[in-house]
């Protein structure tokens, strides 16, 4: 049984003086993404940034893409439904980690009225999902946003941050691109994502080993996320947990369902 926690943070960012961004401070494409093996010198290089990158160009090739896409496509409609409970519109949108546009699709250009979708493969935007929303696709890592002070109205992001080696820095640069008031609505895998796979991995090889070393990528917890997101800037927090269990017959099952999404849960 898959068991991936959804957490949930709907943010909104102080109101303060407002600076002039009469154009979007966009650099060259390539230059939002991070150079090989770069990483923030304050962080815990775990993640090769690098691997990531061709992981998910790799899967975005695969002819099949959508078969395995079912949670990515259920929590993109969720954060959907939370752009549409706020009562107003926003001009200017980034999806950080957008993948193939799984947030864009559920939304209009009534409420949105231009979309910036960033990703670190170039292959997930070039295959992106229909939306009638106007787009920009951005090739930029999380880490490393290109973007000005005050750009955009409302910032979103999926199933892309718990990838990050350094989600304090990354959560402040979200919040540097925001306008005042304006909005953060992101999901990322929580503490308890494959409980039951990290239990019997590690049951297992304490039996067999007398020790355990992790086989599964770490997840924030959620009591630590409102912490980092008044660190970074952000006020008037909402953090809540989403369960969305999914069953397998056994872990082999599971085990080739995270090979096939190339989700690389499992490092």
């Amino acid at each position: 049984m898959l068991r991936p926690a959804g957490l949930w943070h709907f943010c909104r960012r102080p109101r303060a003086a407002r600076v002039p961004a009469e154009n979007l401070g966009r650099r060259e494409v390539t230059s939002g993404v991070s150079p090989r093996g770069g990483t923030s010198s304050r962080a815990l290089n775990i993640f090769d940034r690098d691997l990531k990158r061709k992981q998910k160009n790799w899967a975005a090739q695969q002819p099949e893409p959508t078969k395995f896409d079912y949670l990515k496509e259920e929590v993109g409609s969720r954060i959907a439904d939370r752009v549409y409970d706020i009562p107003r519109d926003f001009s200017l949108a980034l999806d950080l980690g957008c993948g193939r546009g799984y947030i864009a699709q559920y939304l209009n250009k009534e409420t949105i009225g231009k979309f910036f979708q960033a990703d670190i493969a170039e292959n997930a935007l070039k295959n992106s999902l229909e939306t009638e929303i106007p787009t920009v696709s951005v090739l930029v890592d999380e880490e490393f946003l290109p973007f000005r002070e005050n750009t955009f109205d409302l910032v979103v992001s999926s199933l892309s941050l718990h990838w990050v080696n350094d989600l304090p820095r990354a959560l402040e640069q979200i919040h540097y691109v925001l306008k005042p008031d304006g909005v953060f609505i992101g999901a990322m895998f929580g503490g308890d994502t494959l409980y039951e796979l990290r239990c019997s991995l590690q049951l297992a090889e304490m039996e067999r080993e007398g020790g355990f070393s992790p086989h599964i990528s770490p997840f924030t917890a959620v009591n630590d996320l409102g912490h980092l997101l008044g660190r970074a800037g952000f006020n008037t927090l909402t953090v809540d947990t989403d369960e969305i269990q999914v069953n397998y017959p056994g872990m082999f099952e599971l085990m080739e369902d995270l090979q096939e999404k190339k989700s690389r849960i499992l490092t």
